[in-house]
C-alpha cells in the first residue's frame, strides 16, 4: 500500500513574498443581482447591505423563494426581510407593503387579498444594483427601494390624478406561515406597528418579528385595518390568528394619502426587529433620520460598502468574456448576502459579540461558501464561527442549519464541525477559544441529542459499536428522520477526521488517534461486488457503497437512485439512504482518504475511468453541492490536467450571466463560490489546509488578505481566452519551482505569487505521488 500523510501540513516552507502588479477594476460594474433570479436559482435580487438584516425587494407569486423572480409573474407586495438562494418553502417576506389606487377612490374598491391585488410588473422597468432595486407595475405605480442595516426605505410614485394613494400592510409572510399577528395604526401619523409569529421555512419552532412603518411626503387622508376583502377606518388595531380549521385569514392595516400634483410620491420607512416594535422604530429613526432626503445617501453608502467588501479581489481578465466577469463578480457579491448579521436582535441572549443567523444550511455552505469568506472576509467568517460556538454554549449543540433564530433540519453530518476545523487549520482568528470549539465538536461526536433532526448526530450507539449507521437503525436514544444511512456514515466519518486533526493540532494525541480510526468507518459500507445498471445495461463497474442492516447483512439502494437519471431524494421527498445525491455521487465523498478510495477502486486508471463515466453519462449533478469536489478529484490520481479539462465542461455551460445563469439553488452563495474558486484556479478542500491548483479562467487574479494586508496573486503565462491552453506545464511560487498540485492557506495570508505556465497538452506536472494532495489511510 502506498503511504499517505496523516493530514495536511498546517504550514508550508516560508517563501519571500513577491509584489503583485495592481490590476484595478470597478467590481460593482460587473455585479448583476438578477443572475439566478430565474430557473430555480432563488437568489435575493433586491437591496441589501453586506450581511444586512434589512433586504427590500418586490415579492412575486411565481419564483418567490428569495422574494423576487424575473419570470414575469405578478407582484404581490414589497417586503423588507429575505433569505437568498434557498430551496423548499419561500423564506421570510414578512409584512409586505402594497401600493394601489382604489377603484372609484373608495375603500370598497381596494384590493386587499393577494389573489385580488396582485399585478404584473413591466419587464423593461426592472433595475437591480447593489443597494438599490426599482420596478414599475402595470397599474402605473413605480417603486424603488434601498436599505440601511435594520430598515428599508421605499418610494412609491403614483400616476397623475386626484385619487388618494393607498398603501396597505399585510400581516403575512411569503410562505403564509403566520400563526398570529397584530397591528396598530396611528390615526394622525399613519405609523404602523405590530408583530407576528411565523414558522421558519426549513426548521422547527417559531419566531416573532416586529415592524414599524412611517410615511412621508404626503398628508394622511385616513387610516384603518382590513380583513380579507374589506377595510374600515374603525378600529385602528387588529389581532389575527391563523384562522378557523386552518383557513388562512388575510388581514393588516392601511393608510390613504393626500398628495399635491405633480408630486405623487409617498415614501415609506420600514424598520424590522426580532426584539420589539420599539426597537424597530428606534433603528429606523437612527439609521434613516431624514427619509425624504436619505434615499440617495443610503444608495451611495450601500455602493461604498459593497465596493469595500469586494475590494480585496483584483482581476486582469486577459480577454476573458464580459459574461464570465459578470458571473464571477456577481458570485462573489452573493456570498456576502448571507449569513446575516443579527447583532443586537437576538431575543434569547446577548454576549456582547456579533451574532449571525441564516446559516441556511451548513450542508450546502461548508464546502465552498465559508472557505470563500475565510479568504475574502475573514473577519466576518471569524464572527460566524464564534456565533456557532455561542449557539453551542447557549443551546447545547452546534447547529447544522439555523434561520430566523430557529433550529433548521440537519441534512447530513454535523457539518459545523467541518467549518470549525477549516477555521482552525487556517488560523482564522486568535480571538476564538479553540478549547470551547473542541468541546463543541466532541459533543457532536459523542453525545446524541434527543432531537437529532435539528442538531448533532443520530445513531451514535450504532456508530460506536458497529462502525456505520445501519439501514433501519434501532435508535431509542434520539429521534430524527431515519434515512440517509449511507450519506450519514460518509459524512460522520469525515466529521470525525476533522475532529481528529483539530485535536492533534491542539496536542490531544489520544483523541487524534481515536477519531482518526473512526474516520475509516466509511469502508464498512463498501460492497465490493455491487454492480450498477442504467436502463437495464450493466455499466461494467463493481464496488459501491450500500446500506447495511444492524446484523451485518446488506440492504440495497440502486446506485443511480437519487440522481438526475432517476428521482430526487430529500428529507421529505422520497427519503433514501443518500441525501439529495446518488450512491454514484457519494462514491467520491471521502475527502480525507481519497488515495485509499483510489486503491479500493483498483488504482489511478480505474478511478479516472469511473470519474469520467460519472461526469459524462448524466449522473453528476452540478446543480447540487456534493458534486463540487468531484470535479477536481483527478488531482488525487495524479492527473490535475483532467480536473482542468472537466471544469471547462461546466463553465460557462452551466454558469452564465443571464437571469437563469445558475444550475440550481444558489444556497446562500454556494453556486457563486464554486464558480469563484474555479475561476481563481484554487479549489478548497473544506476542513483541510488544502487548495487544489488548476489554471484560472483569467490571466491574473489577486486577493489582498484583510488579515495581513498582503496580496496573493495567481498569474498565467501563455494565457488563452479561448481556453486552448488549459494545462499546467510548470509552476513557481515566489519564483521558485513548485511541483505540488496543491497549496495551503499561507498562500493568501503571506501574499505569495503563484505563476503557472500553460500549454495545449497535458504535462507530467503534479503527477508524482509526493506532489499529490495529502490523504490519510490507516493500516487496515
Amino acid at each position: 500500500m502506498r503511504s499517505f500523510a496523516l493530514f495536511p501540513l498546517l504550514s508550508l516552507t516560508a517563501l519571500p513574498p513577491v509584489a503583485a502588479s495592481t490590476k484595478l477594476s470597478d467590481a460593482l460594474s460587473y455585479v448583476d443581482p438578477l443572475i439566478g433570479s430565474q430557473d430555480g436559482g432563488n437568489v435575493f435580487a433586491g437591496a441589501t447591505l453586506p450581511y444586512g438584516l434589512a433586504k427590500a425587494v418586490a415579492d412575486v407569486d411565481g419564483q418567490n423563494t428569495g422574494g423576487f423572480g424575473s419570470d414575469g409573474s405578478n407582484v404581490t407586495g414589497f417586503s423588507s426581510v429575505h433569505d437568498s438562494g434557498t430551496g423548499g418553502n419561500p423564506s421570510l417576506g414578512n409584512f409586505p407593503l402594497f401600493p394601489q389606487i382604489c377603484r372609484g377612490d373608495d375603500l370598497d374598491g381596494c384590493m386587499y387579498r393577494i389573489d385580488e391585488r396582485k399585478v404584473h410588473y413591466v419587464n423593461d422597468s426592472l433595475r437591480a444594483l447593489p443597494g438599490h432595486f426599482s420596478i414599475g407595475l402595470e397599474s402605473g405605480i413605480h417603486a424603488e427601494m434601498t436599505v440601511s442595516e435594520h430598515a428599508a426605505l421605499y418610494r412609491f410614485t403614483f400616476p397623475a390624478g386626484d385619487e388618494h394613494p393607498h398603501i396597505m400592510l399585510d400581516l403575512t409572510d411569503l410562505w403564509k406561515s403566520r400563526q398570529n399577528a397584530s397591528i396598530r395604526v396611528d390615526n394622525d401619523t399613519g405609523r404602523m406597528t405590530g408583530n407576528g409569529t411565523f414558522l421558519p421555512s426549513f426548521g422547527a419552532g417559531s419566531y416573532v418579528m416586529h415592524f414599524c412603518v412611517d410615511f412621508f411626503g404626503a398628508d394622511i387622508f385616513d387610516t384603518g385595518v382590513w380583513v380579507n376583502s374589506r377595510a374600515g377606518t374603525d378600529p385602528k388595531e387588529l389581532f389575527v390568528t391563523r384562522g378557523f380549521n386552518l383557513f388562512y385569514i388575510e388581514a393588516g392595516g392601511f393608510a390613504r394619502f393626500t398628495t399635491t400634483a405633480p408630486d405623487r410620491t409617498v415614501t415609506a420607512r420600514v424598520g424590522v426587529s426580532f426584539k420589539s416594535s420599539d426597537q424597530a422604530c428606534r433603528s429606523a429613526e437612527a439609521e434613516i433620520s431624514q427619509p425624504l432626503d436619505d434615499f440617495d445617501r443610503l444608495v451611495d453608502e450601500a455602493t461604498t460598502k459593497w465596493r469595500q467588501k469586494l475590494s480585496p479581489i483584483q482581476v486582469k481578465s486577459g480577454g476573458a468574456s464580459e459574461d464570465l466577469l459578470k458571473s464571477f463578480w456577481s458570485g462573489a457579491y452573493r456570498n456576502m448576502i448571507a449569513p446575516q448579521n443579527y447583532t443586537g436582535e437576538n431575543p434569547h441572549w446577548d454576549t456582547g459579540r456579533p451574532y449571525f443567523d441564516s446559516f441556511y444550511c451548513m450542508w450546502d455552505a461548508f464546502r465552498v461558501q465559508h472557505p470563500f469568506l475565510t479568504v475574502v472576509d475573514p473577519t466576518a467568517q471569524a464572527q460566524m464561527v464564534q456565533t456557532l460556538l455561542d449557539i453551542y454554549e447557549h443551546d447545547g449543540w452546534l447547529p447544522d442549519c439555523h434561520m430566523s433564530l430557529c433550529s433548521g433540519w440537519t441534512q447530513g453530518g454535523s457539518n459545523a464541525d467541518v467549518v470549525i476545523a477549516d477555521a482552525y487549520h487556517k488560523n482564522l482568528s486568535s480571538a476564538i477559544d479553540w478549547e470551547v470549539a473542541l468541546r463543541a465538536v466532541l459533543a457532536d461526536a459523542e453525545d446524541e441529542p434527543l432531537e437529532w433532526s435539528v442538531h448533532g448526530r443520530g445513531g451514535l450507539r450504532s456508530w460506536k459499536a458497529l462502525g456505520y449507521i445501519p439501514y433501519l437503525d434501532y435508535d431509542p436514544l434520539g429521534f430524527g428522520t431515519n434515512s440517509r444511512s449511507i450519506s450519514r456514515t460518509l459524512e460522520y466519518a469525515y466529521d470525525d477526521y476533522c475532529l481528529a486533526t483539530m485535536a492533534g493540532g491542539m496536542g490531544h494525541a489520544d483523541l487524534e488517534a481515536k477519531y482518526l480510526q473512526r474516520s475509516t468507518n466509511w469502508r464498512n459500507l463498501w460492497k465490493a461486488d455491487q454492480a450498477s445498471f442504467i436502463n437495464g445495461s450493466d455499466t461494467g463497474f463493481r464496488g459501491f457503497f450500500q446500506p447495511k442492516y444492524q446484523n451485518g447483512t446488506w440492504g440495497f439502494q440502486d446506485p443511480i437512485a437519487c440522481s438526475a437519471l432517476a428521482s430526487f431524494c430529500s428529507l421529505t421527498t422520497n427519503p433514501s439512504e443518500t441525501f439529495e445525491a446518488s450512491v454514484w455521487q457519494y462514491l467520491f465523498y471521502v475527502p480525507h482518504s481519497s488515495a485509499a478510495l483510489i486503491d479500493l477502486l483498483g488504482g489511478d486508471d480505474a478511478f479516472i475511468k469511473r470519474l469520467d463515466y460519472f461526469h459524462t453519462v448524466g449522473l453528476a449533478d452540478i446543480s447540487n453541492e456534493p458534486v463540487f469536489l468531484t470535479v477536481y478529484m483527478y488531482h488525487y490520481a495524479g492527473r490535475p490536467a483532467l480536473s482542468a479539462r472537466r471544469i471547462h465542461t461546466y463553465i460557462p455551460k452551466s454558469f452564465n450571466a443571464s437571469p437563469g445563469g445558475l444550475p440550481g439553488n444558489d444556497d446562500s452563495g454556494a453556486m457563486g463560490s464554486f464558480l469563484f474558486f474555479s475561476v481563481l484556479g484554487l479549489f478548497p478542500v473544506a476542513g483541510q489546509n488544502v487548495y487544489l491548483i488548476s489554471p484560472p479562467f483569467f490571466e491574473e487574479v489577486s486577493i489582498t488578505s484583510p488579515q495581513t494586508g498582503k496580496t496573493a496573486t495567481v498569474r498565467c503565462s501563455n494565457f488563452d481566452p479561448s481556453y486552448k491552453n488549459i494545462y499546467i506545464q510548470s509552476t513557481t511560487v515566489n519564483g521558485k519551482p513548485w511541483t505540488r498540485s496543491w497549496i495551503g492557506h499561507e498562500f493568501f495570508v503571506e501574499g505569495w505569487t503563484l505563476e503557472l505556465e500553460l500549454g495545449e497538452k497535458e504535462s507530467s506536472w503534479g503527477s508524482e505521488m509526493v506532489d499529490r494532495p495529502p490523504s490519510f489511510a490507516a493500516n487496515m
